[in-house]
């Protein structure tokens, strides 16, 4: 019984912390790492010239999400030069207010490139991290404040389709996932490194300085070793602890140093060389989700405290229609699945697995994006461009499809202070009800 007050009060802790944060979007999956946010208002429905605020061209594509506090929105972008950059955009106008390049040398693999990754903020500073390994600290003026490049201490990211997991950033520590390949590809091991480990590594987000590095060590083969997911804060039974999944399986850590605490294997049953994984975790009480690789399985964990997970704390697992690269979302004490390559959406019962409804999101197009919630919907962007909105209710009700184009989209829908901000290869889309109130 105390651990089990003890985690209940860890959970509101991080709540009530969380909410100070919900007008904004301060991480790639909003300010409750989920994927969700208490925000109303926000329209269902919108065309270029109905309920635009703005739209801001940018200078390259990019999968990385925006992220908003009070009036500024960070958005990272290569430029055709292969520069990379932050830039800070007006929430009210769209106009940019200032750019810093943190690196250069962009390139493309797959449907990644150099700036895959979502910045973080706290309000007062912003950081970004690109592929190139390059990453930087600014001051909301746009002062830069430190950057080093993390190849200097960890060796070139060797990463198959590009490094894309985005930080995490908790309680005055910035967070690195580093899941890569050993022995590295021929392309990685002429940057002057013959051998590569896994790091979970904490930064000082004040100084740029590593607190600590803990090795990640799996016995997964080949690309499998590598991952593009952001681990997320997960109140355990001893305190709260950094969930990270990839390599085959999902690991929990102390925050303070980088100590595992548990594991659970097992995550590509059919050993499939080939078996990246990139979901990220998400978490509710008491609960832990991940996924495997390549639409494998979706995995509902409930810890004990034991180093070894085993079967007994599997509280239910899911074969059919689960994801390959889309995160699931929780929201309103539902957690909802979409298998992007199958167009469909699974509401469900986070303790039990109990399927509420399923539906098909009504086009042929890729979704890679990651689902929000907010208001009461589910918002969904493919590929090609088209948003889907979904009501998060308990039924399976589709309210709109939106062709937008400009593909190729793969940046999630952020949802902030009333207003949605939607990336296509080719803009940042301010989009709100006609009866907002700008300010």
């Amino acid at each position: 019984m105390p651990h089990r007050i003890a985690a209940v009060g860890l959970v509101l802790a991080w709540l009530l912390a969380a909410s100070a944060y919900s007008e904004n979007w301060p991480q790639w999956r909003g300010p409750f790492l989920n994927g969700s946010t208490p925000e109303t208002n926000l329209p269902a429905r919108w065309s270029h010239t109905e309920n635009i605020a703005w739209a801001t061209p940018l200078p390259g594509r990019s999968g990385a999400t925006p992220v908003v506090w009070s009036n500024a929105v960070f958005v990272p972008s290569p430029d055709p030069e292969k520069n990379l950059w932050l830039l800070c955009l007006d929430k009210t106008t769209g106009a940019i207010r200032w750019q810093q390049r943190v690196g250069t040398g962009d390139r493309t693999n797959g449907k990644n490139n150099m700036a895959s990754c979502s910045p973080v903020t706290d309000g007062q500073r912003v950081y970004a991290l690109f592929g190139t390994s390059d990453l930087a600290a600014f001051d909301f003026s746009g002062k830069p404040l430190w950057h080093r490049k993390l190849s200097d201490e960890f060796g070139v990211f060797a990463i198959l389709f590009l490094y894309g997991a985005s930080p995490l950033l908790y309680e005055d520590k910035l967070y690195v996932p580093l899941l890569q390949r050993n022995p590295p590809t021929y392309a990685h091991a002429q940057a002057g490194q013959s051998q590569r480990q896994s790091w979970l590594i904490c930064l000082d987000p004040k100084t740029g300085r590593t607190l600590w590095r803990q090795e990640r060590r799996s016995d997964a083969q080949e690309e499998a070793m590598e991952a593009y997911t952001t681990p997320v804060p997960f109140p355990g039974r001893q305190g709260v602890e950094l969930i990270l999944v990839g390599a085959d399986c999902v690991t929990a850590h102390r925050p303070d140093t980088g100590a595992e605490v548990w594991r659970f294997a097992g995550l590509n049953a059919r050993k499939n060389p080939g078996g990246r994984i990139v979901p990220s975790p998400v978490v509710a009480p008491g609960l832990v989700f991940v996924c495997g690789p390549k639409r494998e399985v979706l995995v509902a964990l409930r810890p004990n405290g034991a180093p070894i997970v085993g079967p007994e704390q599997v509280a239910w697992k899911q074969d059919q229609y689960v994801p390959d690269v889309c995160t699931p979302l929780y929201y309103q004490n539902r957690l909802f699945v979409l298998d992007g390559d199958r167009q469909t959406m699974t509401c469900v019962v986070p303790a039990t697995g109990e399927q509420l409804w399923q539906g098909k999101l009504g086009i042929r197009e890729i979704f890679s994006a990651s689902p929000t919630g907010a208001d009461g919907k589910i918002y969904c962007l493919s590929e090609e461009g088209t948003v889907v909105v979904l009501s998060a209710g308990e039924k399976f009700d589709l309210i709109a499809t939106l062709p937008m184009g400009e593909g190729p989209c793969q940046s999630s829908i952020v949802a902030a202070d009333g207003r949605l901000f939607i990336r296509t290869a080719q803009h940042l889309y301010c989009v709100q009800s006609p009866r907002k109130e700008i300010r």
